[in-house]
């Protein structure tokens, strides 16, 4: 059984820096396609970033691009979401997405992901 736990969000101040982890069990973090993405009340779920199964290439939205890292701790079978320069517009719940391989193309879609965390809120005040 496949488990993804996410923890790290909390309240910031705009500016700050936050890092967020996602704990799996079930599945390998070294071998899963594996992705973030976030949803404030009212709006569909949004892609935040994607790393692939193998090779560790990476995508982001333009609107993270630069500000935000997405990694794999193969050690501790984690992934990780580092994000610098927050501004209160990336106020949402945050959720960690797993699958066994995603094609590029359809890396930003919800759907291609079989796994989900619970998710962790991530609110940043102005």
């Amino acid at each position: 059984q496949v488990q993804l736990v996410e923890s790290g969000g909390r309240m910031v101040q705009a500016g700050d820096s936050l890092s967020l982890s996602c704990a799996a069990s079930g599945l390998t973090v070294r071998r899963s396609a594996m992705a973030w993405f976030r949803q404030v009340p009212g709006k569909e779920r949004e892609f935040v970033a994607h790393i692939r199964a193998t090779g560790g290439h990476t995508y982001y939205s333009d609107s993270v691009k630069g500000r935000f890292t997405i990694s794999k701790d193969n050690t501790e079978n984690t992934l990780i979401l580092q994000m610098i320069s927050l501004n209160p517009e990336v106020t949402a719940v945050y959720y960690c997405a797993a699958n066994e391989y995603v094609i590029v193309s359809a890396v930003p879609a919800a759907r291609s992901y079989k796994y989900w965390g619970q998710g962790t809120q991530v609110t940043v005040s102005k």
